[in-house]
This record gives C-alpha cells, structure tokens and sequence, in this order.
C-alpha cells in the first residue's frame, strides 16, 4: 500500500452502526470529527435504512448479523429464514443458540442478501465482519464467511494468528489461501468500551496492520433504554473525538491510520477478476 515494511497502521472500526439512532449518531460523528476511519453497518436493524440516508462516502462495510442481543431491544433476518429465528420472533440472544439450530443455507442466503442490501442502498461496501463473532468461531459457518469475501472481492476481520489454536482450525491461512486479506492484528475487546484496550494496544504497538474498534453512541434516553452498557458506547464516542490523550498516544506510538478501503483495493487489484 506503499508504506514501509516497519510502518504501524492503525484501522479504528466504529461497530454498529444502524443499531439505533443513537449508533448512528455517534457513529457518524467518530468519522467526520474524530480518529474512526472506518465503520460497519448491522443491515438487519431497525435503524440501518436512517443510515443509508446520512451516508456521504464515508469507509463503511457490513457487519454481519446473525444474533439480537439485548433482551428489551429485537430484530431480526431480512429474508425469510426460520432457523434464525428465537421464540422471540427475533434472531438469537447467543451464538451457541444459533450454532445449534440455524440451517447453514438460511445462514448464506441471508448474511448475502445483507450484503446486497448495503450496496442498494448506496454503500461503497468496503469490508466484512461479522456481529458477535458468529461466523468466524465455527468452521462450517466460517466457510459461508470466507465464501461471501471472495464472492464480493472484500477483506474481512479475523481475531489474530495466536486465536487459531483456541478456535481449532486455520482460519487466517484459508482466508490467505483464497486471497482474502485482513489485518496482521485484532486487538479483542470483552464486551463494549475499548478505551483501556486502545490505549494498551498503543503502548506497545506492533508493525504490520492493526485494527481497533469501538462501539459509538450518543447519550439519549433511546439509548439507555435499550443498552445496559450504554455508558461506555458514550466513552467511546468521547474517546474518539474529545481525548486529547488518544491523539497524544496515536502520534507517541508513530500510528499511521487506513481504513479498510486501501484493503479492499490492494486485494482487487491483486485479483482482478473479481
């Protein structure tokens, strides 16, 4: 990407937008005003066609949604996929709970139909993870994951190489192997709010890519209501346009930030048939 070998670029991912207005917000705001370079779209929520509306441009890809979490706050499949579906009438709360009953075609049909949905709504759809990790743990679902980049030409996130052993197969060398890219390393947050996480990661920041990510939001009575976790989505947001701090730690560390577009353009042109 014309960058030195020993050059540390920095990927920070701002999660779910579409999840609320509040998301959208926040979410936005991290990227016009603050250090977020780029963001993921969770299609299947209520509040994803808002931000198509607001969408100028900006580094955004999709967040593959399998799974409703919060209990006060539901959604679910834009396709008509009964396996995804809990007795709630949303997806699943957990990723065991749909491991053990999503039909593997529902899952493509309807993980390729949210792809599809971004680019109609007029997203420049620029990478691919997926929510909760869903389809990144299981090999079965991994390969509909890995299907799905090669098929669109886009890279994906993937945890870092010292995962693999722990998840217990090769993911990072399948998605090499099909010529998928993703970053060197993931820094994993437990949960939402990645400000110690972030500033840990800075402190002795690798060479290679690193992707960050946090999970923006603005404080509304929306948000409160629908999120137990709501006051750290506000830290992040904070964190990423009002902490002179990070900017102090991002220059510190020697930090060049990408977004996940100079990724998807070195893999097409390093495949061009796609």
């Amino acid at each position: 990407m014309g960058h030195d070998a020993d050059s540390r670029l920095v990927i920070i991912n701002a999660d779910d937008l579409g999840l609320c207005q509040a998301a959208n917000s926040g979410v936005y705001e991290a990227l016009r005003l603050g250090v977020a370079t780029s963001a993921t779209l969770m299609v299947s929520c209520p509040w994803a066609r808002a931000a198509a509306a607001e969408y100028s441009g900006e580094d955004i890809g999709v967040h593959l949604t399998l799974n409703a979490e919060h209990d006060r706050y539901r959604w679910g499949p834009i396709t008509h996929a009964p396996s995804l579906l809990d007795g709630d009438g949303g997806f699943p709360r957990t990723i065991s709970d749909l491991w053990d009953h999503a039909d593997l075609d529902e899952v493509r049909r309807e993980c390729r139909a949210q792809i599809e949905r971004a680019i109609l709504w007029g997203f420049d759809v620029t990478h691919l993870d997926s929510h909760m990790g869903a389809l990144q743990l299981r090999p079965e679902f991994f390969d509909v994951y890995l299907d799905l980049a090669v098929e669109f030409a886009l890279p994906i996130r993937l945890s870092g190489a010292s995962t693999e052993k722990a998840i217990g197969f090769p993911f990072r060398q399948l998605a090499a192997a099909e010529g998928v890219l993703f970053t060197d390393h993931f820094v994993h947050v437990g949960g939402v709010g990645s400000r110690r996480a972030i500033e840990s990661a800075l402190f002795n920041l690798p060479t290679g890519v690193t992707e960050l990510y946090v999970h923006p939001a603005t404080d509304t009575p929306e948000l409160r209501s629908l999120d137990t976790e709501w006051s750290s989505r506000v830290d992040d947001l904070h964190l990423m346009c009002h902490d002179s701090r990070l900017q102090a730690m991002l220059q510190r560390s020697g930090a060049v930030l990408i977004s996940y577009r100079q990724l998807r353009d070195l893999q097409r042109s390093e495949t061009p048939a796609s």
